[in-house]
């Protein structure tokens, strides 16, 4: 993988390729040296991550690697801290009100940008923080039991949906703005479906969901739910991108089912606080980015299916790529007629 620059004013899914089953002759951080001097000291004990999402789903998932890939090639250790609630916010929140000192980071997804498109008072991830790296680019799926009868592909879902008046239900994570619920807008008004969507912040619930019946579908990203694809409890019956992977080449794609939008793309990255010390953050960018090209970490994303979408972003290239998907989110807002304060 070569690491690549993109510039503010590209859509987010339109800076992304597509590309299955790929080796990749180089790392994107290749480059960079294999070991630097602490600043100082830094850091002297260990860092604490905060992880505003259960430990089970797709970004406790990506916390673990990161973090184990961190500290196989630093020696520092890193301590997660689980903050669900609020699709984001609760962990988010406990972040902003810890010390600008470098010891804590933050993990967090694209619903920070979604959020500040919706709110500018809220933190603006692009400038109220520092990117240590974009991780995972990823899109989402739609699915349901592969042992389900009542309906068995994307058509004979919606078919089956409409005809429940409104009592069909789908496990998200559906906060007002979130790239979810703002997909499932654009899904239910073109098919003239109407579904309930069933909220929850961990994974492990949402999945269980579904796995029990006690929802009809669920609403995911492949990577996060890949056990239950390779034990064959789940199938997938929309890709929501525009032209499908290899891996993922006999799901229907939103062309082909005859929907006509731009995909919106779930994106993990690592941050830490504008306001801590330069010098620690020019370690922590090592630290991180280096950690990306750790065969530990390379070897998580492959299982995730999160080598199908280029996925690196140093702190630039993730600063351009927030930038970018918070006025996609903001115009997307405003011809939803929400209020975009």
């Amino acid at each position: 993988m070569t690491l690549k620059r993109f510039s503010a004013g590209m859509v987010a899914a339109a800076a992304m390729t597509l590309a299955s089953g790929t080796t990749w002759a180089a790392c994107a951080t290749d480059s960079l040296p294999s070991s630097m001097a602490k600043p100082g000291g830094f850091p002297e004990r260990a860092l604490t991550m905060i992880v505003p999402y259960g430990p089970a789903g797709g970004s406790g998932q990506v916390a673990q690697a990161m973090a184990k890939a961190v500290s196989g090639h630093t020696g520092v250790s890193i301590n997660r801290d689980h903050k669900p609630g609020g699709s984001g916010t609760v962990g988010l929140t406990a972040f902003m009100a810890t010390p600008a000192d470098g010891y804590t980071v933050l993990e967090h997804i694209d619903d920070a940008s979604s959020a500040h498109a919706l709110d500018s008072g809220r933190p603006d991830p692009a400038t109220d923080l520092i990117p240590l790296v974009t991780s995972q680019i990823t899109f989402s799926q739609i699915y349901i039991r592969a042992a389900e009868t009542r309906y068995t592909d994307w058509h004979s879902f919606v078919a089956w949906v409409k005809a429940q008046n409104g009592k069909a239900t789908i496990a998200n994570v559906s906060k007002e703005g979130s790239m979810e619920r703002v997909t499932m807008k654009f899904i239910t008004d073109a098919t003239g479906m109407r579904i309930q969507q069933i909220s929850f912040d961990k994974g492990a619930p949402r999945y269980g969901a579904l796995a029990g019946g006690q929802v009809d579908a669920l609403f995911e990203q492949p990577g996060d739910v890949r056990k239950f694809l390779d034990s064959g409890l789940f199938k997938p019956i929309l890709s929501i991108l525009k032209e499908s992977p290899a891996a993922f080449a006999g799901v229907p794609n939103l062309s082909e089912v005859g929907l006509d939008f731009e995909p919106l793309l779930r994106f993990r990255g690592f941050y830490v606080h504008a306001g801590a010390p330069a010098e620690r953050v020019e370690w922590l960018q090592w630290a991180f980015q280096k950690a990306y090209c750790e065969k530990s970490y390379q070897d998580f994303n492959e299982s995730k299916f999160m080598t199908l979408i280029e996925s690196f972003r140093d702190t630039d290239g993730s600063k351009q790529l927030i930038t970018s998907t918070i006025k996609q989110y903001r115009d997307v807002y405003e011809q939803m007629g929400l209020e975009v304060k």
